[in-house]
């Protein structure tokens, strides 16, 4: 069956007017004051903004992990702007897959319970759960590392635990808080190339950044977002752009910079402990 085009995809997000507004003492903050997203089936979008622009309370509100003070929210078609937590709570474990800026693991469970937790709580059986758990990790490539423990395995390797965690329960959409936001860069490459994957595979990606050059790379769609309101729509233009070609080139080419200064500062600092180590067994020798 041929693929339908971007444009002609149904709507599986929808903000209508939303507001959400929090009382602090006397004063009332409207951390989303006014919001309208639409988000579409297959869509990669990010929603980008400085501190305090509400991009992390809208998040929440995308997410279900929050209801609006005001306003509707669509989820597949469904207003879940007055269903109770218990409710939420379902929708969000059956069609939305999270990925946490700090991982969010487990650290008593194995990688593979980590990734078995989610499908628990929707009531399959624990053969099942098993066997999902051990092809998502082999997705990743952390087939070897499943009974390894958290505090075992590296930030990167931490992170693609967390993205098949979200697999678990294979949703439709997946919503990424800074997903790089505690990787090194060529760890976060990583990362970005892999959600690009389960974009190109259908899946709905919904990213929270700070990061203008990771959301104008990857994003179908930016809403950008200014005390709590959103100032701009951009959207990427899929035909071949020079200027815009060469302004990917040359981020490329500071990325590959950047990780080349941060291998030179990392051998800078082996060397000042070795040389350290080297000048504490001297003065040992010499107290002798």
């Amino acid at each position: 069956m041929k693929e339908k085009r971007k444009e002609d995809r149904e709507v599986i997000i929808k903000l209508e007017d939303v507001f959400k507004f929090y009382k602090m003492g006397d004063v009332t903050v409207k951390a989303v004051d006014g919001i309208d997203l639409s988000i579409k089936k297959g869509d990669f979008v990010a929603i980008m903004g400085p501190s305090g622009s509400g991009k992390s309370t809208s998040m929440n509100l995308v997410g279900s992990l929050d209801i609006p003070t005001h306003g509707h929210i669509f989820l597949d078609k469904e207003n879940i702007s007055e269903l109770t937590e218990s409710e939420l709570s379902q929708i969000r474990g059956k069609k939305i897959g999270f990925i946490f800026q700090s991982f969010n693991l487990i650290p008593n469970l194995t990688v593979k319970e980590n990734v078995m937790l989610p499908m628990m709580f929707q009531g399959i059986d624990i053969y099942e759960r098993e066997a999902i758990a051990q092809e998502l990790l082999e997705k990743v490539d952390l087939g070897d590392r499943a009974d390894h423990y958290p505090n075992q395995i590296s930030g990167g390797q931490m992170q693609r635990v967390a993205i098949a965690r979200a697999l678990a329960n294979d949703p439709e959409v997946i919503l990424a808080d800074e997903p790089t936001g505690n990787l090194d860069t060529k760890t976060g490459i990583k990362v970005m190339e892999f959600l690009q994957k389960l974009n190109d595979e259908g899946k709905t990606i919904i990213m929270v950044t700070h990061e203008p050059e990771l959301a104008e790379e990857y994003a179908d769609i930016v809403y950008w977002l200014r005390d709590g309101k959103v100032e701009k729509i951009t959207k990427r233009n899929h035909k071949f752009n020079v200027e815009k070609e060469e302004r990917k080139l040359e981020h490329i080419k500071e990325r590959k910079k950047k990780l080349h200064i941060e291998e030179e500062e990392k051998q800078l600092i082996q060397k000042h402990e070795h040389d350290k180590h080297k000048k504490l067994k001297s003065k040992k020798k010499v107290s002798r």
